[in-house]
């Protein structure tokens, strides 16, 4: 376990798209049939909104990736080159601490993983969540919350971070009419 990682009990969620042989009724059933988790990272609350209602979609755990240093509104302003989360993207490598991780995570095989886009890619909290766990033989489906963009390159530079057997992204919602976002996912 890395250092930037701390053992922390809960449960967790994560959400599917096309991606390979694979197509979303396929994920649909087999999110049914198997245990799920969603885990997310939130910082203003729309990311953690959607994945609750994920999780009760499908079924699946809640895990929340809290950052052992909580962020603040100044730490996220992405107009300031010197606030934190514009430090963090710039730099591919960083790592910023998670205050917990998933106890068991062997007994899902289906892991939702949501966050916020941050300059057109996941936060690199996510990175650290990632190489956190062993994901070997799992599906990890990505699913984003944003206001205008999509993933760009997140798959490509989450890859390097996972060990999952299938990693892929589904989904970018806003926050309008969640529900209605999430069926389209299983569509």
């Amino acid at each position: 376990s890395s250092s930037f990682c701390k053992k922390k009990s809960s449960n967790l969620l994560f959400a599917f798209q096309k991606y390979g042989g694979y197509n979303d009724s396929y994920l649909w059933e087999e999110s049914n049939m198997s245990k799920n988790l969603v885990a997310y990272f939130s910082a203003t609350g729309i990311t953690k909104k959607v994945a609750t209602r994920l999780a009760e979609y499908v079924g699946a755990d809640l895990f929340e990736i809290v950052p052992e240093v909580p962020y603040t509104a100044a730490d996220l302003d992405w107009t300031n080159k010197n606030s934190r989360s514009s430090i963090e993207m710039n730099d591919k490598s960083f790592r910023p601490a998670i205050a917990g991780k998933v106890e068991d995570i062997s007994k899902y095989d289906v892991v939702y993983v949501g966050f916020p886009i941050w300059w057109y890619v996941a936060p690199t909290i996510i990175n650290t969540f990632l190489e956190c766990h062993n994901l070997s033989g799992k599906a990890v489906i990505l699913f984003a919350t944003s206001g205008g963009s999509g993933f760009g390159n997140t798959v490509k530079e989450l890859k390097g971070s996972c060990n999952a057997e299938i990693l892929r992204e589904s989904r970018v919602i806003n926050a309008l009419d969640i529900d209605a976002q999430i069926r389209r996912i299983f569509d």
